[in-house]
């Protein structure tokens, strides 16, 4: 345990950005948070004691177990080399663990096998360990079905058979989950949210958009599609990487509110935008808590929308109170990592509360930014083409105004943009299927705000 000192959990910070100024009798207040987490690996940072959630392995990082599923339905072998591709890139991924580092591969089809290390439980990471499952790697063949749900039950026994700090599924899937119902894909992703985190990866474009990217939002995870098999290698190396460098898990956004306030909404607006509000467990009196997942050196935005008692001119108060807090050990106090303040103060200075606070406006268009690239995709899928140009091109005014390149670059595929600055589009006679699906897979992506 000689590396153990170098272990520490990283120290966060909560800044609150709003304006707090409200008119007479208005009820809405308005924040951005951003979470910022720094110090973490051998930078910094207090250790957490060794029953917390982010214990260190002998090898020096937190203690974390990584469940790699692979779909090996028919057709995967369409064309043979889409399979051999996802072989290469797994390999890549297991080279990428860090030793100490539980881990296995399941192959997905109809129903999910265990192909490394077997018997239900998880290899320790070593060089002997990669090379072992680097060769079980060459007996996955294609063939079967497609159902999901069984690969992440699977997942989640396997990592549950561990008591690691960090649990983190990797999915890769080149089809729609055929081979089972709806009910039984979501009732899997309720059995196994805030239980892992997973990044799940379409390869191809006979795949599902929503379906994949409804896997990475339920397990916290990310999404994205590999529209080129040859680059799955990479990609996998990367979510790898990030998987690597998480250092504390099960972090929580709680958020208090005085008597008489409620909670409208909670979202993370950057670096992509999910909403939260309906995650919410109840924390104590008027307290909440919201799911964050793992995270390493990194920062991230959540949009605090409270609905307060109107008052009068001169009035102020606490309108909420943001933490992220940490579960103590064995259910113990939680451990409170930083907090902030959101107020509300009424005036009747007009300058004062008709200003709108950057941070607010910048990730209120970025939300509404990614609407409208789903509304306008799913309008163009049931052939409206005039409600389609209409939600594409606020799209396009969206991306033009707020800085986001990336967008206005995936959008610029789908439609010809005659006015960026108005919004004034054409949908394209022609337009490429992995280009759409890269759009509507990339869309809750946000640019985050110059301060």
């Amino acid at each position: 345990m000689a590396n153990l000192a170098k272990s520490h959990a990283p120290r966060f910070c909560v800044d609150v950005y709003q304006n707090e100024y409200l008119p007479e009798g208005a009820r809405e207040v308005n924040a951005i948070v951003t979470v910022t987490a720094t110090g973490g690996g051998t930078t910094g940072g207090r250790p957490l004691p060794a029953a917390g959630p982010a214990r260190a392995s002998a090898a020096g990082g937190p203690d974390a177990a990584v469940v790699l599923m692979i779909d090996c339905s028919g057709s995967m072998d369409h064309p043979p080399a889409k399979l051999r591709n996802a072989r290469d890139a797994t390999a890549a991924a297991i080279d990428t663990l860090r030793d100490g580092v539980r881990f296995a591969v399941v192959a997905g089809t109809h129903k999910a096998r265990e192909i490394f290390p077997g018997g239900g439980a998880l290899a320790v990471a070593d060089a002997v360990t990669r090379a072992e499952a680097k060769d079980a790697l060459r007996t996955l063949t294609a063939f079967g079905g497609t159902a999901i749900g069984t690969w992440l039950r699977l997942a989640d026994q396997l990592l549950g058979s561990a008591d690691a700090a960090i649990r983190h599924g990797i999915l890769l899937t080149d089809g729609r989950n055929e081979h089972e119902e709806p009910e039984e894909l979501r009732a899997a992703l309720d059995a196994c949210a805030g239980r892992f985190t997973c990044d799940a990866r379409g390869v191809g474009t006979d795949w599902k958009v929503k379906e994949v990217t409804g896997i990475a939002s339920a397990l916290l995870g990310t999404a994205d599609i590999v529209a080129d098999p040859g680059q799955l290698a990479a990609d996998f190396r990367q979510m790898m990487e990030n998987a690597m460098a998480k250092e504390v898990a099960d972090v929580a956004l709680r958020v208090w509110a005085p008597q008489g306030a409620r909670i409208r909404y909670v979202k993370q607006v950057a670096p992509t935008v999910e909403d939260l509000t309906d995650r919410r467990v109840e924390a104590g009196p008027r307290a909440g808590d919201y799911p964050t997942g793992s995270w390493g050196d990194e920062s991230r935005d959540y949009h605090v929308c409270v609905e307060v008692p109107p008052a009068g001119i001169g009035q102020e108060m606490l309108a909420a109170r943001v933490s992220l807090v940490l579960p103590g050990p064995d259910g113990g106090t939680p451990r409170t990592l930083g907090q902030g303040l959101v107020r509300a103060v009424w005036t009747d200075d007009m300058a004062a509360t008709t200003s709108l606070n950057p941070q607010v406006a910048h990730y209120t268009g970025q939300a509404e930014l990614a609407r409208a690239i789903q509304n306008g995709l799913d309008l163009k899928k049931a052939g409206d083409e005039t409600g389609a140009t209409g939600e594409l091109g606020r799209a396009v005014q969206l991306a033009n105004a707020s800085g986001n390149t990336d967008t206005a670059k995936l959008l610029s595929k789908v439609v010809d943009v005659v006015d960026a600055a108005t919004g004034t589009v054409r949908l394209k006679a022609k337009v490429a299927e992995a280009d759409e699906m890269t759009l509507e897979t990339r869309s809750t992506k946000t640019v985050r705000v110059k301060r």
